[in-house]
């Protein structure tokens, strides 16, 4: 009965829907929260409109058990939903970093309102987010998640039980990788931040009349600036040669 109502193409159609449309909420470039849900829905749709025939022939056939079929459709969504968490989860590692560079030059404490992260953040964490998703689009690295969303297809057999301890394994793994990409992201502010404070140190104890807080705060904000500028191409450049690097796991 359901088959009667439900023609083969549209069945497919909708499974593929289910993983790509859940990955496609959270990938950067496409799942950001100013962009319309409009139009983010329309852009899955014809994504899943132009693969479809290519994945038809891995999607299970239809049944009539609601069990089975709630059961699929629930497997899809998660595995989308994990796939599109690795990718966000790695955009986050610019704005730990950004955060990391801001707490080394005394910008901290300026917060404003994040549009990647729809949250507050630091001024160096939102220009670094904000430069990664425009790179991401201009060097066509959101064509790559296509593919590895494509390719996922082999990796996880929809239908197939789901590998649930490889999943929490790559992802407390790729947590653990995103605060070491942050850390090596900020590993400029880190260094130059260190030497200036003991620098500091030193002038403190070697002339005591000195304010040395009302000297070193200018000093250390045009400093902060200074290394953001002159290292932000190499940050970006290890951000997606690592965000590459992590996601090809998905692809074949």
């Amino acid at each position: 009965m359901l088959y009667d109502l439900l023609p083969s193409s549209i069945y497919v159609f909708l499974v593929v829907f289910t993983r790509v449309g859940s990955a496609m909420i959270l990938l950067p470039g496409f799942g950001e929260t100013y962009i319309s849900p409009r139009i983010r829905l329309a852009l899955a749709l014809l994504v899943c409109l132009v693969i479809t025939p290519i994945l038809s022939p891995k999607i299970p056939p239809f049944t009539d058990s609601v069990a089975s079929l709630g059961l699929l459709i629930f497997s899809e969504v998660l595995i989308g939903v994990f796939m599109g968490s690795i990718a966000r989860i790695f955009l986050s590692a610019t704005a730990s970093a950004g955060m990391i560079a801001a707490n080394m030059s005394s910008l901290a404490n300026a917060m404003v309102q994040d549009p990647v992260s729809a949250q507050q953040a630091s001024i160096m964490g939102t220009f670094m987010s904000s430069i990664a998703v425009v790179l991401i689009m201009i060097l066509d690295i959101h064509h790559l998640f296509i593919l590895g969303l494509v390719d996922s297809y082999e990796l996880f057999v929809p239908g197939a039980p789901l590998p649930m301890g490889d999943f929490s394994n790559m992802m407390s793994r790729i947590v653990g990788d995103t605060f070491l990409l942050a850390t090596r992201m900020a590993a400029p502010f880190i260094v130059v931040g260190i030497v200036f404070i003991l620098g500091l140190g030193l002038l403190a104890k070697l002339i005591p009349q000195m304010q040395v807080f009302f000297v070193a705060m200018p000093l250390q904000v045009a400093m902060g600036i200074t290394v953001l500028f002159l290292s932000v191409p190499v940050m970006i450049k290890v951000f997606i040669l690592s965000l590459e690097e992590h996601w090809m796991v998905f692809v074949k």
